[in-house]
This record gives C-alpha cells, sequence and structure tokens, in this order.
C-alpha cells in the first residue's frame, strides 16, 4: 500500500494517514468513489470580488450512500473555521467530518 502514497507529494502526514486508512476502506467496500482535493463554492463571484472556495481534503460515499467530506486538521485557523461554518450551510446535505491530529 506505501508504493502508491505519492498521489499528492505535498500532502501532510495526518492526511496522508489518513488517505491510507480511506484506501483501505475503499478496497473493503464500505466507503466508495474516494476523491481528493474536491472544490466547493462558498460564496459566488460578485462585481469587484472573487468567488470562496473550501477546498476538502477527502469526499466519498460510505455504505449507507451519504455523502461525507472530510478535513484533517492539526491547527484551526480562523480562516478555515469560517469557510467550514460556510460549508456547513451551503451544504447541509453533505456531512462534514473533521479529523483533528495534533502533533
Amino acid at each position: 500500500m506505501t508504493a502508491n502514497i505519492n498521489v499528492r507529494r505535498y500532502i501532510i502526514t495526518g492526511e496522508r494517514d489518513r488517505y491510507i486508512e480511506l484506501k483501505l476502506l475503499e478496497r473493503a467496500g464500505k466507503i466508495d468513489c474516494l476523491a481528493l482535493q474536491e472544490k466547493f463554492e462558498l460564496v459566488p463571484k460578485q462585481k469587484d470580488e472573487r468567488a470562496v472556495y473550501y477546498i476538502a481534503d477527502f469526499m466519498y460515499h460510505d455504505a449507507a450512500g451519504t455523502l461525507i467530506v472530510e478535513d484533517v486538521k492539526g491547527v484551526k485557523t480562523r480562516d478555515y473555521i469560517i469557510k467550514r461554518k460556510l460549508f456547513k450551510w451551503r451544504y447541509p446535505d453533505i456531512e462534514f467530518v473533521e479529523i483533528v491530529k495534533n502533533g
């Protein structure tokens, strides 16, 4: 399993570890359609402003078919907290899972 970890060379350790776990779950048939770095619009482009996006670490469907977005965090920045809140408001039908990795 470690041979294909170069999916993203810049992936942080916590994300890499979670990616390995998710790939094993996918192989076991517990999750489906695993995707990395999916982009979600939070605030559309306005006259003099760019759109605001949230980029999820992982997205997949669980065994029940629920769409899940995961974010692996070591540090919760203000920007992240605001984007997480906007994501939950804008996409209430997508389950948001936050994984906190310390160290």
